[in-house]
């Protein structure tokens, strides 16, 4: 049995599809059951127990793990998640659960200058503490969060950013869902750590050039400082400050270090990972 954690959301919904379409069983855990389950298409419903839990509290977590062999272990970035990933790690750890695959973020170093990475690193030091076998899955930015940019473009044809003509590595969340798929059901692979990216790097300037030829219309880039874009998060999108915070942070991050496409996906899944100009084919209504 595979218990889901973070079903509800990007990365534990995709891989939840991932894993009924081959054939796995999987219970999904959620805050609030009814409201996943309804969210389910039929067919993934069809194969998923959906389980109430709530990572803030450890016993909800131990009744939902027992009896599961392996957890797949995601939670949405925010100023709880190490506290709610270790409470998930130690539940697991009582319940006897096998094996761990934990989504992590590149750069997952206790010198990291991204604050959310400083605190994936406690928590894979932590699991591989625990005695469990820990696969971790490190994947860049997820190609869906550029859906975030759609209301300016569509409104201004503008999307800030403060990367200047540095590159970014683009994941679709699916492909995440079905890496994760892979090192759920083949164990041969359980135990490494596998960064996560499309087949190439985009800069702004780069991105805001497809999106321009794909809606037929200039998209501009419009390139901030660090301090700049921040307080246009802050301000204009109404981010709360963490958040803008850590895009601001991952965004330097790209700045002083390269990012480069990584095979690792296509060794995994053994197909080339989807492209970003699919993705954004995909969604073009959203950009208009």
């Amino acid at each position: 049995m595979i218990v889901i954690m973070g079903a509800g959301g990007a990365t534990g919904g995709a891989t939840l599809r991932s894993l009924t379409a081959l054939g796995a069983p999987a219970r999904a855990l959620s805050r609030d059951p009814a409201r996943l389950a309804a969210a389910l298409d039929e067919h993934t419903l069809a194969r998923t127990a959906v389980l109430p839990a709530d990572a803030a509290d450890p016993q909800s977590l131990r009744t939902a793990l027992r009896g599961a062999h392996q957890l797949f272990l995601t939670m949405a970035n925010g100023p709880h998640q190490v506290r709610y990933e270790l409470n998930a790690i130690e539940a697991a750890a009582d319940c006897g659960v096998r094996h761990i695959v934990k989504v992590s973020a590149p750069a997952a170093e206790p010198d990291s200058p991204v604050a959310v990475s400083r605190g994936h690193h406690l928590v894979e030091e932590r699991l591989r503490a625990c005695g469990i076998t820990a696969t971790v899955l490190r994947p860049y930015a997820f190609m869906q969060k550029l859906l975030l940019l759609a209301p300016g473009i569509a409104a201004a044809g503008v999307v800030h950013g403060a990367t200047g003509q540095a590159r970014c590595n683009y994941v679709d969340v699916r492909d995440i869902g079905d890496a994760a798929a892979e090192v759920l059901t083949r164990p041969e692979l359980a135990g490494g750590t596998y960064p996560l990216t499309g087949g190439r790097a985009y800069s702004h300037p780069e991105l805001t050039a497809l999106l321009g030829g794909l809606l037929g219309r200039p998209v501009r880039y419009l390139d901030l400082s660090p301090s700049e874009l921040h307080a246009h998060l802050v301000d204009r999108a109404r981010m709360p400050h963490w958040l803008a915070t850590h895009v601001v942070e991952i965004q330097q991050l790209a700045v002083v270090r390269k990012e480069t496409p990584d095979d690792t996906f296509l060794r995994l899944a053994g197909r080339a990972p989807r492209t970003l100009e699919a993705f954004l084919g995909e969604n073009l209504h959203r950009f208009r």
